[in-house]
Order: C-alpha cells, then structure tokens, then sequence
C-alpha cells in the first residue's frame, strides 16, 4: 500500500543569475513499512528532498501525497499539525533541548501537540533505545551515540507515518553508527514504521531495502537492495 508519492517536485532557490535548481522534477513513491535508502553526492538535492517530503520546505512546483492526501493543499496551520503527526525527523546533529532530560526531549512532541504521553510507548522505546536508567540525564550527560538514541526515540514517540533521517550517523563513529542502523531497521520490523534514510555510507544504504541514487536534482537510479 503507497503511504508517500513525490509527484514532479522541483526546487528553486534564488533569482536570475544566481538561480539554482536543488530538484528537478522529482517523482516516486513508497510502500507502507518499506525502508529506502537515499544516495547522492554532496550538492545534490538529498536534504532538499527530505525537508520537503517532510513539510519543512515547499517545492516550488509538484506535489506530496502522504496517505493520499497533499500535503501542501491545506494551510499552514494544517502543514504544522502534519509535521507533528505524521512525520518523524531525525538529524545529524540531534538538535535535542539541552535544558530537558531524557524523557522530557522524547515526549516533547507529543506534548506541543496537546496529547497526553502514551506512558507504555514511552517505556518500550527507552528499552529499544537502550535508555533505561537515563531517562533523567540531560542531553550533555549523553555520549553522541546516546543522543542520537533520544532522537531517534523523539521522531518515533508519535507513531509517525513515515520517519525521515537526514544523515543520522554522519556524526557518529562506525560502530555507534551501526546500532543506530540496527536501531531504524528494528523499528522498521517491529512496528512496520516507513524509514526513509540519507546517507553518504554505502554499507548503510545497502542495508536498506531500496537505494534511490539522486545526481544533480535528478533521481538517476532506483532499485530494489532484495534486503
């Protein structure tokens, strides 16, 4: 079942001569529970793709469809309350409060949404996360692997339709890297949850189930892993 279709996105950035096209009429779509692999070189359009999958950044032209509905058909106030439900965003560099602990970083979505924590979630994703016992450290107290942990368990906290990870392990050694990985390939068999990922790391993207290759703003190859 189709749970995300871009339809002929492209991107513009800047006027007349200092134009630059970041997509350039980009078109695909991704199954429900499927974990897919983003490549490209630096330059090539891979974060400007995700941004705009996950409603931080219009397209100048084309469309998103998640669940079957346009994403950006509606208003802005729409668009925030997608971004907080539906999508799940993980970095490079956490971006986690400083100021809030643990659990307080995880559930912080969940509550600028108005819902109350679901304390059960909360409890299986610390223990999936390896985080029992941390839940009051502040994000300073955390080694870089732990805190892409807290991220990871930030993004998954309100069950989002798709989870999209901007480089995730980018700053991370490669063994942290590789739990970080194991961590979004769990998630996706244990909760079916979509993980569409970005990452300059072959071994990492052939560990997906399908790697789309992006060149240019252009996607230039996609194909099934068998993975």
């Amino acid at each position: 079942m189709e749970i995300l279709r871009a339809e002929n996105i492209t991107k513009i950035y800047g006027t007349g001569n200092n134009q630059v096209k970041a997509l350039d009429d980009v078109s695909f779509s991704v199954e429900k529970g499927e974990f897919v692999a983003i490549i490209g070189p630096s330059g090539s359009g891979k974060s400007t793709l995700i941004h705009i999958l996950g409603g931080v950044d219009k397209p100048t032209s084309g469309k998103v469809f998640m669940n079957g509905k346009d994403i950006y058909a509606g208003s802005d106030a729409q668009l925030a309350v997608f971004r907080r439900r539906e999508v799940g965003l993980i970095y490079q560099f956490y971006n986690l409060i400083p100021v809030l602990n643990v659990r307080e970083n995880m559930t912080l979505p969940v509550l600028l949404d108005g819902r109350e924590v679901n304390e059960d979630r909360l409890g299986e994703l610390i223990d999936l996360l390896g985080l029992r016992g941390r839940e009051k450290h502040l994000p300073n107290e955390l080694s870089g692997g732990q805190q892409q942990r807290v991220s990871i368990g930030r993004a998954l906290m309100c069950a989002p339709a798709v989870v999209l990870a901007d480089e995730p392990t980018g700053n991370l050694d490669s063994k942290n890297s590789q739990e970080i990985i194991e961590l979004l390939k769990t998630s996706n068999l244990k909760y079916g949850q979509t993980i569409l990922i970005i990452t300059h790391d072959e071994n990492i993207a052939l560990q997906a189930q399908r790697i789309i290759a992006i060149e240019d703003g252009r996607i230039v190859r996609d194909e099934v892993t068998g993975k």
